[in-house]
């Protein structure tokens, strides 16, 4: 027996925007109709570390792909020059249940996030939407920016950072791949001039007021993804129509947690899981004026989803090692 052996380099090599987003979204309509089986997330915390580390199983009965994905977060990692996020990804044949393939995901996990942040905004944002800000220019903010930028006609992007350094480093990286004016600030109320916000920090209090979001914004939440972290003010997400990757998950760990751990919010008030859009099952955006908060927990079946399609484009190009395991 046999398994593909897919290193990091190999991952991005193979891996484009456009081909996530796809994955990403057939995953979530998959989700919608029901179509899969995905455990929440299950975490070990190394608080002293300031760090965890989380498995996270699925199966796309559709696509026929299974697998589990390992990830950390430690957040001060950067200090000792280690990514804040590694992961690594196994893809099983649903059949036998033999693995198939075993990739570095750390590259994989940035991208199937960005392609999440662009699929919602597709459906949930004003479809004329020109100006995305960005509270919090990290590793993440890249991929969410350019996930939307294969979506919107964007014209401006407010980047907003505690560092300058950082917003500098992320508009010489971004440029790369979108031409269009920048506006860089250390306040994040600046970022929330703008059509399509997105948070991407590791906060545990909230970063975004609810005065500061305009009528008709469309919110990309992404950095809460453990218990107790939370980026918008709770009023702001009792106000605002929510929609969750999947609402197991979402309320133990999403943007949601901590306002539904303050009865700020019910989980009825959560309007939908974006599956449900996607299939038509529930509307999206209905009227200009609305806020909506589309909350990224980080989803299995987008690993496997997008895994998968590194694997057969791989074994298409030939690359990767063939590691024997009996």
């Amino acid at each position: 027996m046999e398994v593909l052996w897919l290193a990091e380099e190999d991952v991005t090599s193979l891996l484009n925007m456009d081909d996530a987003i796809a994955a990403v979204e057939k995953a979530f309509a998959d989700h919608g109709r029901c179509l899969t089986q995905m455990p929440p997330k299950s975490y070990l915390y190394f608080s002293k570390y300031d760090g965890d580390l989380r498995a996270m199983p699925a199966y796309l009965e559709g696509l026929e792909a299974a697998g589990v994905k390992i990830v950390n977060v430690h957040a001060r990692n950067p200090e000792i020059g280690l990514p804040t996020v590694m992961a690594l990804l196994v893809l099983n044949s649903p059949k036998t249940g033999a693995p198939v393939s075993i990739m570095g995901a750390t590259y994989l996990t940035s991208m199937r996030t960005g392609a999440a942040g662009a699929v919602a905004a597709k459906h949930l944002a004003r479809p004329k939407s020109r100006v995305v800000g960005l509270v919090g220019a990290g590793v993440q903010a890249r991929t969410q920016l350019l996930g939307l930028s294969k979506i919107f006609e964007i014209e401006r992007v407010m980047v907003s950072d505690r560092s300058i350094d950082n917003a500098k480093s992320f508009v010489e990286h971004a440029s790369k791949f979108l031409d269009c004016d920048y506006h860089l600030t250390t306040d994040a109320k600046d970022a929330c001039d703008c059509d399509i916000l997105v948070t991407a920090t590791p906060a545990r209090r909230p970063v975004v007021k609810e005065s500061w979001v305009k009528a008709g914004t469309h919110i990309n939440a992404i950095g809460a993804d453990a218990q107790g972290k939370q980026e918008l003010q709770s009023s702001l997400t009792r106000k605002a129509k929510v929609v969750v990757d999947d609402i197991a998950q979402a309320a133990h760990s999403g943007e949601v947690n901590v306002p539904i751990s303050e009865g700020a919010l019910k989980p009825d008030d959560i309007f939908a899981q974006i599956g449900e859009i996607i299939v038509g099952k529930k509307p999206g955006r209905t009227s200009e004026d609305e806020i909506t908060i589309f909350d990224s927990t980080g989803l299995g079946i987008q690993d496997v989803a997008v895994g998968s399609v590194v694997y057969e484009k791989a074994l298409s190009s030939g690359m990767g090692v063939w590691l024997k395991l009996a």
